[in-house]
């Protein structure tokens, strides 16, 4: 990686994006309101200059099916409700706790310009993007979010919100807290917990829940690193036998002598990891508090090959995208013909039965790491888990347009806690229903360079031709005299 770039981006102001700062004080939290001002009229969300209002939060109703059969004893119940039952709500161009961003795909001083972002294949970048996608990853590890704060006490614990307990945060490991608090198991108090719950995982919501999850991800580097123009790359891994991206060019290569841990060549070797003693946690029922636990873990390949045999293949791919059901009851792990349950994983990729002593697709390159991206709840701590996720979101986009669902497939009720189709996501403060991500990628201002339309390919040159004649009959002309 270039000295320089990383030099260069040291110098940068930090500036970043789950409990808002603004929104942690006792008095917010006993009010229940997050409404904080926009610093560009000081009005709450904005709202002088049009960008948003604050808002009572409306909840829904719809019933949940039976996986979680308990009541008011997880701060997860009813999101955001239990800390927040005011948020503010944004206008049409705009996001964020305090409307201050562009809504996804806007871009401007007043969110009015509209532009469609590229995902491109990490192997295909440019060395100089690759090295400043490296370099960004570095600085977001590094920067405490100026925004946003994690919650290391439950709402109980809290004294109901009159003793706040929130700790700050860098920007990469506030999103790791969030996987990792999207998934934890519910603290029933002294070391009992209910472990089948998660939020984002094993039912309707796990790809609109990731999706967007990435697209806050990847708006808090633009932010850190003042670029708008970044993107996440992903890593296409159907049909390979070893693991392109494990090596100090890119993601960080083996130790040559203690094979589960990083080659000192690379700077990932010295990244600490967060949230991976579940245990731990449970058993002091206590939440990560983002205390740094050692380095990444990572052993590519030498995983229990009884449970995943082989990394996913270009067949098993297309088997999971013919499958024309999103999702079938009863919604969870054990769902048959479910695009969603193949494509996690804990469904046959050759017949679409579920089968959970398998690992297959998304989850097989989870357990083929052998290390911190095979546990779900610390998984983010490898970057390689960026890569990862934004190429099944492809496949997911892929799945969109070949089927073209309506809205209404996706399930309204009765599915696991937190799946529902209105249920709002666990734990984005600005908050989002999952339904709003079950929509095409191009509608969230961004595309994948393998499935950029070929007519939009061939319009686009098309313009730029007609520019270029224009311009040289410009060129052709006489100038005037002045």
């Amino acid at each position: 990686m270039g000295f320089l770039l990383l030099c260069f981006l040291s110098l940068l102001k930090p500036s970043s994006q789950q409990f808002p700062r603004a929104c942690t004080p006792a008095d917010n939290l006993m009010r229940k309101e997050c409404c904080p001002a926009w610093s560009g009229d000081g009005s709450p969300c904005g709202e002088l200059s049009g960008r948003g209002s604050c808002q009572d939060v409306s909840v829904s109703d719809a019933p949940n099916g039976p996986q979680f059969p308990l009541s008011g004893v997880d701060d997860r119940e009813g999101w955001p409700s239990v800390f927040y039952t005011r948020t503010c709500h944004c206008a049409e161009n705009f996001m964020g706790f305090n409307c201050a961003d562009c809504r996804f795909g806007r871009f401007g001083i007043n969110c009015t310009a509209r532009r469609t972002s590229i995902r491109k294949n990490i192997l295909e970048l440019s060395g100089a993007e690759k090295d400043k996608f490296l370099a960004y990853l570095n600085l977001a590890k590094s920067t405490i979010s100026q925004d946003y704060q994690i919650a290391v006490g439950t709402y109980t614990q809290m004294s109901n919100g009159s003793n706040p307990m929130f700790r700050d945060i860098s920007v990469y490991d506030l999103f790791v807290w969030m996987h990792y608090y999207v998934s934890r198991d519910t603290l029933l108090g002294a070391s009992r917990v209910w472990k089948d719950i998660d939020f984002a995982h094993e039912a309707p919501a796990f790809l609109p829940w990731h999706r967007a999850f990435l697209l806050l991800w990847e708006n808090e580097i633009r932010k850190t690193a003042g670029d708008e123009n970044f993107t996440i790359p992903y890593w296409d891994w159907r049909d390979l036998e070893s693991c392109e991206v494990c090596t100090d060019e890119y993601l960080g290569g083996r130790h040559s002598t203690i094979p589960n841990l990083l080659s000192p060549a690379s700077f990932f070797s010295y990244w600490q990891v967060i949230c991976t003693r579940s245990e731990d946690y449970n058993n002091g029922n206590f939440l990560c508090d983002g205390t740094p636990e050692g380095p990444i873990l990572r052993n590519p390949g030498h995983h229990d090959r009884t449970k995943t045999p082989n990394l996913p293949t270009s067949a098993d791919v297309e088997f999971s995208l013919s499958l024309t059901e999103y999702e079938t009851a009863p919604f969870d792990k054990f769902a048959n013909f479910s695009f969603r349950n193949t494509l996690e994983g804990f469904a046959n990729p050759n017949t679409g039965i579920s089968n959970t002593s398998q690992s297959s697709l998304h989850n097989a390159l989870h357990i083929y790491m052998n290390g911190s991206m095979s546990q779900v709840s610390g998984s983010a701590n490898d970057p390689i888990f960026l890569l990862h996720h934004v190429f099944v979101d492809s496949i997911f986009e892929q799945w969109l347009r070949r089927h073209r669902p309506l809205q209404d497939i996706y399930p309204a009720m009765n599915t696991p806690i937190g799946h529902n189709r209105d249920y709002y996501m666990v734990p984005f403060i600005p908050i989002y229903r999952n339904i709003e991500f079950f929509l095409s990628s191009q509608e969230l201002g961004y595309d994948y360079d393998y499935l950029t339309e070929p007519v939009q390919l061939i319009f686009s040159i098309y313009k730029y031709l007609q520019g270029c004649e224009y311009n040289q009959e410009l060129d052709d002309k006489p100038s005037e005299q002045n």
